[in-house]
């Protein structure tokens, strides 16, 4: 019943989960993938045209596999009773010789980014799998395989087993504050315009891609005592928001701004720290009465504040900007580029400012044509974020403590352009405190399922959008 395609990195662990398949009698044939090219669209396009049984298995890791026990007659009965397309399933993992738990998470309209994690085994309904290498238009070299799932889930269901259902090697151990940056690395540029490309098209397809035609935004709707302010949320950050603070006071500009913090009940002396700064006038102190803010609530209380000024601009109390001039070039580019958004480049740092990999992150892939689709794909926008406080006081912040600002970004490029500024004006401090530094599976996985669910309900939107255009 089962058609198997693992690759071939080495004759030593190729025969090894050769051996671990051939043990199982669903399977009929086993074939060898070359590791020239192993997520081309011509090697997708191969295992369409090759594979004859009802389900077709593909293995995308060199390392040896080891299946749990009647592992692959769980997959084709749960493949069979649920009618899916693909299935996949939660595994352990076997990291420095320790064996743990790899959970998954269930696919969802929203979950477009290519790096979603489905575990190393997938097992498709092979008549399905056939339909979509049909489909696939474009030739890639990295994009093959994020090219064949889109094209499948436009027709078929992907279903998460949530069972621990076979062992995979790990070799990647790095924590999950050294891995979240991958995708703006530059080296992987050329992989990154592939994804775009395969998204881009995907989006066609389902009526969710929008044009680069953006809502004008007048900026002298509402008469504001000052030109900008800047938003620092904060609990218990006392070795590092003085710097913070001190990075804004600095900023030379020819218009009036203020600061305003909102100190979500810090007991580790960050309240008196900025009570240090409160005969600066431009220092707004803020201590919630309410005890349910998150990073976004705390947001929502700044915006709204009656001093909040015409712009909104991102810090975080871990954060400092890179010189004096930050402000300035962030407001200016309102004007320069009429958007209602603007997001800026920072670099990697230490805790003592010296430059971390992969250092500049410009996000080149937010272009004035397509950021708005590509921002579908990708897990993050940039940094420092400035909003028009206007149209940040009408949509609001989600009242949580990730992803926020990214929802943020996808509902604000709906319908109005974002800015960008290619100089580096922020740095962004990479340390132990950091509250990605170092996430468990469990908290990377939540986090996930949250950003792949706000793309979902932003894609519903944009697709809808798109029939009242039509209509």
């Amino acid at each position: 019943m089962i058609d198997c395609f693992i690759p071939l990195v080495n004759e030593k662990d190729f025969n090894a989960t050769r051996h671990e398949l051939e043990q199982c009698a669903l399977v009929s044939h086993i074939y060898p993938i070359g590791i020239d090219k192993p997520q081309s669209s011509a090697t997708m396009k191969w295992i369409g045209e090759t594979t004859e049984a009802n389900y077709t298995l593909l293995y995308t890791k060199g390392s040896p596999l080891k299946l749990g026990l009647f592992a692959l007659e769980r997959m084709v009965q749960l493949a069979e009773d649920s009618q899916a397309g693909m299935v996949y399933a939660d595994h352990y993992q076997l990291k420095e010789g320790k064996q743990i738990a790899a959970p998954v998470i269930d696919y969802q309209k929203g979950a477009l980014r290519d790096d979603f994690d489905f575990g190393s085994v997938m097992l498709f309904k092979t008549s399905a799998l056939k339909a979509a290498t049909e489909r696939m238009k474009s030739e890639y070299q990295y994009a093959g395989l994020y090219d064949l799932r889109l094209k499948l889930s436009q027709t078929e269901k992907l279903v998460h087993i949530n069972e621990y259902l076979y062992t995979e090697v790990e070799t990647d151990i790095r924590k999950s504050g050294e891995k979240q940056f991958d995708y703006v690395d530059p080296r992987n540029r050329s992989r990154q315009i592939e994804m775009e490309q395969a998204c881009t098209e995907h989006l066609k397809e389902i009526g969710g891609y929008l044009k680069p035609c953006f809502t004008p935004i007048d900026f002298d709707q509402e008469q504001f005592e000052y030109e900008a302010s800047v938003i620092i949320p904060v609990r218990n950050r006392i070795r590092t928001i003085r710097d913070a603070i001190h990075s804004v006071l600095k900023q030379q500009c020819n218009f009036k701004f203020n600061l305003i913090i909102i100190d979500n009940h810090s007991t580790d002396g960050t309240s008196e720290a900025i009570d240090e700064f409160k005969a600066d006038e431009r220092v707004i102190h803020i201590i919630p009465e309410r005890n349910d803010l998150g990073i976004g609530g705390c947001w929502n209380m700044g915006v709204h504040h009656p001093k909040c000024g015409k712009f909104a601009i991102q810090l975080d109390s871990d954060d400092v900007y890179k010189d004096e001039h930050t402000l300035s070039i962030m407001v200016r580019a309102f004007y320069e580029q009429q958007c209602g958004m603007v997001v800026g480049t920072y670099m990697m740092t230490d805790f003592e400012m010296k430059m971390l990999p992969p250092g500049i992150i410009d996000h080149r892939e937010w272009t004035p044509e397509n950021g708005r689709n590509n921002a579908l794909r990708i897990n993050g926008l940039g940094a420092p974020r400035a909003f028009y406080t206007p149209l940040l006081r009408q949509i609001k912040v989600p009242n949580t403590s990730y992803g926020e600002d990214y929802a943020l970004g996808l509902r604000f490029s709906r319908r109005y352009q974002i800015g960008r500024v290619y100089d580096v004006v922020y740095l962004c401090r990479r340390w132990e405190g950091n509250s990605d530094a170092a996430l468990d599976i469990a908290k990377t996985n939540a986090n996930n399922l949250y950003k792949d669910r706000i793309r979902t309900w932003e894609l519903e939107a944009r697709i809808q959008l798109n029939k009242e255009q039509q209509a």
